[in-house]
């Protein structure tokens, strides 16, 4: 692991990065027993080139991490196998915190990215961790995903910034799954796929005053894909501005025999700016061709919300919602949907299989519910 003015740890309980990272011992923190680690005190190295990876916990909450400056991953292909940069794991009542950065040198992996985005590793990753917030953290050029939140729950993301380019594949910015009551607030995800990627297993995850673009915009999935997916309930992304990206608020899944269910959603207040595909349910995802769609996709989709949606399309189809014929879509709402297409070839269209719902207020385009 390289550093560049900062300091970093591998897969710990506890990681020390950049000039300081303040410990504070059980019980009420108070000045006599606030006790501050600097790592280049242990031995590491800010220069840059110098594998600074050796160091680990266990440790005891409440925990502050303060990153400052740029820490750097390592660029050797020989580390492009492994599935982390860095692991926070096992660890409660932390504040990860200052203006650092974490660059995960994707330029230098990016060309051995085949398809499975288990082939590079993620910057940075949660795992069974609880009561945390992240907040200022910047993330850049990730390999993979920029964050992945794993069985965590009471996470926030307040003011993050994450930035790779357009086409850069697999980095979407903060991927989710098993994990309950995660915050995402505040922050500006331009990357080159999913801005929030919300996968099994998810509930009570709450996306406000997101700025996405470019990338592939919200995603619940893809779901069905492998077998005991828990389901997804319990999604809001409210507040948010869209621009330039793929798809605008989408739900994916794979249509398989693999049962699960994905309800209570709401996407609400939302303005899209060159938006190709703002609202969608694809319930026939298969993103490299070659699946079959006989038996539609065994995961039920319902109670959903789409309102206050409004902007450009970057399509003349704004609204795609393709559901299962074995397992129609239920209670699929549209409420004052207003979108523009930015096109020569007339206004934006609706299109429409196997959907149950209503709608009301303005509807542009028609709706086909």
């Amino acid at each position: 692991m390289q550093m560049d003015s900062g300091s970093c740890l591998r897969k710990v309980c506890l990681l020390l990065l950049s000039v300081l990272a303040l410990v504070l011992s059980n019980g009420a923190p108070s000045r006599a027993q606030d006790k501050v680690y600097d790592v280049t005190s242990f031995g590491a190295v800010a220069d840059g080139k110098t594998d600074d990876s050796k160091f680990k916990g266990p440790c005891t909450g409440p925990i502050v991490v303060t990153v400052e400056g740029v820490v750097k991953a390592p660029a050797d292909k020989s580390t492009f196998s492994l599935d982390h940069w860095i692991t926070f794991q096992y660890v409660s009542g932390m504040l990860i915190n200052g203006d650092g950065t974490f660059d995960g040198q994707g330029p230098e992996a990016w060309p051995y990215n085949e398809c499975a985005c288990k082939s590079l590793p993620v910057s940075v990753r949660f795992n069974f961790v609880n009561d945390t917030s992240i907040r200022s953290i910047s993330s850049i050029n990730s390999k993979n995903f920029h964050f992945n939140v794993y069985a965590c729950n009471d996470l926030e993301f307040q003011g993050v910034r994450i930035t790779a380019p357009d086409e850069s594949p697999n980095t979407d910015g903060i991927h989710i799954g098993d994990s309950s009551r995660i915050k995402i607030a505040d922050s500006v995800i331009s990357t080159g796929d999913d801005c929030v990627s919300v996968g099994p297993g998810s509930k009570d995850i709450d996306i406000v005053g997101v700025h996405c673009g470019p990338g592939h915009g919200f995603s619940v999935g893809s779901l069905g894909k492998y077998p005991d997916e828990a389901d997804v309930t319990g999604l809001t992304v409210r507040d948010c501005t869209m621009v330039g990206t793929q798809n605008g608020v989408r739900i994916k899944t794979w249509a398989s025999t693999l049962k699960s269910t994905a309800h209570n959603f709401s996407f609400v207040d939302i303005k899209m700016k060159d938006v190709r595909s703002p609202i969608i349910i694809d319930q026939e995802y298969c993103p490299r061709g070659g699946c079959s769609n006989e038996t539609g996709s065994n995961v039920q989709i319902k109670d959903v919300w789409f309102a206050n949606i409004q902007g450009t399309s970057a399509s003349q189809v704004a609204v795609n919602l393709v559901c299962s014929p074995s397992l129609p879509c239920k209670n699929i709402n549209l409420d004052n949907i207003d979108l523009a297409y930015t096109g020569d070839d007339g206004p934006t269209k609706s299109h429409c299989a196997h959907v149950e719902g209503d709608t009301s207020g303005i509807q542009k385009p028609p709706s086909c519910i």
